[in-house]
């Protein structure tokens, strides 16, 4: 470990001095396991995967059986909310822990940890129990989604990473259109409680399988011990925290401009002051500076938190459309989204083709490019239109951002040696999070401005029929038959508005990732020559 270690580490604190450029495919390192055994850490990381994957669409669909069981109707959003809190403010801590002991010890935690926190889902009394459990399932989760993006790329050399990358792109497509169906028939045919049940089998082969087959390299006598920046990773999950909560409960819980509100956005910037100063001065810190000094890994940060930012539109508001403007069912209003999921883990995997001939950020521009075209273009289609329409632009739009996400992921963790990729993927992960989290409050609040100026704007001969407030219009949306159909006709055409404002805000956000990649990434990213040690077991 001393040798190829050390060297992986200063290359990468270098900025990748004495390394091949993007274009050129780098360095070819020894995998960290051989190939008789990378199949079965494969098919544990893909395990692992599609257990965070499931996660967060299986729950959706259950969620009436789960309120007429335990009730807390008014809370059961934190379902997500907490899940994905936890997973976002742990991506850091964890990172820098599988760089400090290893990626074994930290995966496996994880998904014994998510394995826990989904047996007490399942034994969960009431919806606050349900929520505290489904925050333990997110600490394990973002252990998992971190530690198996870094091992894919420790596993692999730079020309085979996008087949592993592919391999884990298609397990989220799969779980995004599988997710929704094997949740509803569980809820139906058995009981909801089984929706967290069923990870246990899957998590036990995958932790079987990481235990037994994934051997890291022993550490050297003459390392120093490792050591734990504590405070910083407890300053970094208060703060984190906070502000997701800030987001989240924003605009729905209280108003913006509350006291509530400026209370938490202000205690959010006290405490990334605080966490600034204490990672100055920790020996290791969780954020280390180099994570925003360097311009590859800065570039690569802000074009995916703009991504995050981006990816709400068609995750959030394109279903409402679906089911509001084109009167289409809960299934159909889901595949018309779903269709996305399909091309891009195609063109993820076509990718490799292109950034090897041109390079990753000028691939990645082009990909962020076309996306936004394409997300420009949501706005002129016809009311109230066709299904096929929205779909031809999703499954576009996913071509594009496959082209976008999969270069700017492999170049970025081959800028950096073995000991810097899990900080550099945590971060990475991190950055796309907050941007999703952002992201919903943003464009929410966009969404319901634009709502709220179009029913204050109806002709008195409609107003008398619409929707009092923004609370009554998903009841109004669910029940169209309450309206007349003159008012009916009218809050369609004023969702199709709300939702088109959206997508422009989209287009907005890739417009940014777009600049953040010409203005702030270096025209050749500095892809090292590494050598990472071979199969210690």
């Amino acid at each position: 470990m001393s040798g190829a270690g050390s060297s992986a580490g200063k290359a990468g604190s270098t900025g990748g001095t004495g390394s091949t450029d993007d274009a050129a495919g780098g360095g070819s390192p020894t995998p960290l396991v051989p190939d008789a055994r990378r199949g079965a850490v494969v098919a544990a990381l893909m395990l692992g995967m599609a257990l965070a994957a499931l996660d967060g669409t299986i729950v959706s669909t259950a969620v009436p059986q789960i309120v007429g069981d335990l009730g807390g109707f008014a809370v059961f959003s934190w379902l997500f909310s907490g899940y994905l809190l936890a997973v976002t403010v742990t991506l850091p801590v964890y990172g820098k822990l599988s760089d400090t002991f290893g990626r074994k010890p930290v995966l496996i935690a994880g998904i014994a940890l998510f394995l826990l926190g989904s047996l007490l889902c399942a034994c969960a009394w009431n919806m606050a129990s349900l929520i505290a459990f489904r925050v333990v399932q997110g600490l394990g989760g973002g252990a998992i989604q971190g530690t198996v993006q870094t091992i894919a790329a420790d596993l692999y050399p730079l020309k085979e990473r996008p087949k592993i990358q592919a391999k884990l792109s298609t397990v989220w497509a799969v779980s995004a259109v599988a997710g929704p169906a094997v949740g509803g028939l569980l809820a139906a045919y058995a009981d909801w409680r089984w929706i967290f049940l069923i990870n246990l089998p899957v998590g036990a082969v995958a932790l079987w399988l990481v235990a037994r087959h994934l051997r890291e390299p022993a550490r050297t006598k003459d390392r120093p011990a490792p050591r734990v920046d504590w405070a910083g990773a407890l300053s970094v999950f208060a703060c984190g925290g906070l502000l997701l909560f800030a987001l989240v409960q924003g605009g729905v819980a209280w108003p913006w401009l509350s006291a509530p509100s400026l209370a938490l956005f202000g205690g959010s910037a006290l405490l990334a002051a605080l966490t600034v100063v204490i990672e100055r001065r920790a020996a290791e810190p969780v954020i280390p500076g180099w994570v925003w000094r360097r311009r590859t890994i800065a570039a690569v940060n802000l074009a995916l938190g703009a991504l995050g930012l981006l990816m709400v539109a068609p995750t959030v508001f394109l279903p409402t459309y679906a089911q509001a403007v084109l009167g289409l069912g809960p299934i159909a209003a889901g595949f018309v989204m779903s269709v996305m999921t399909l091309s891009w883990p195609l063109s993820a995997a076509l990718s490799q083709h292109a950034y090897t001939r041109i390079g990753f950020r000028l691939t990645a521009i082009i990909g962020i490019s076309c996306s936004t075209l394409i997300l420009l273009a949501f706005p002129l289609l016809p009311f109230p239109g066709a299904a096929w329409q929205p779909a031809l632009i999703m499954l576009l739009l996913g071509a594009a951002l496959g082209l976008f996400q999969l270069p700017l992921i492999v170049g970025v963790q081959s800028t950096v040696g073995y000991a810097e990729r899990g900080t550099t993927t945590a971060s990475v992960l991190f950055c796309r999070q907050v941007g999703q989290s952002v992201g919903a409050a943003l464009f929410g609040a966009i969404a319901n401005a634009t709502l709220a100026s179009r029913l204050a704007a109806a002709p008195d001969d409609i107003r008398s029929g619409l929707p009092g407030d923004l609370d009554s219009v998903s009841h109004a949306l669910a029940d169209p038959g309450s309206l007349t159909a003159e008012a009916a006709e009218y809050l369609r055409r004023a969702v199709d508005t709300a939702v088109d404002h959206v997508y422009v805000g989209a287009a907005v956000a890739g417009f940014l990732a777009l600049l953040a990649l010409v203005f702030v990434a270096p025209r050749r990213f500095p892809v090292i020559t590494e050598e990472t040690p071979a199969d210690a077991g």
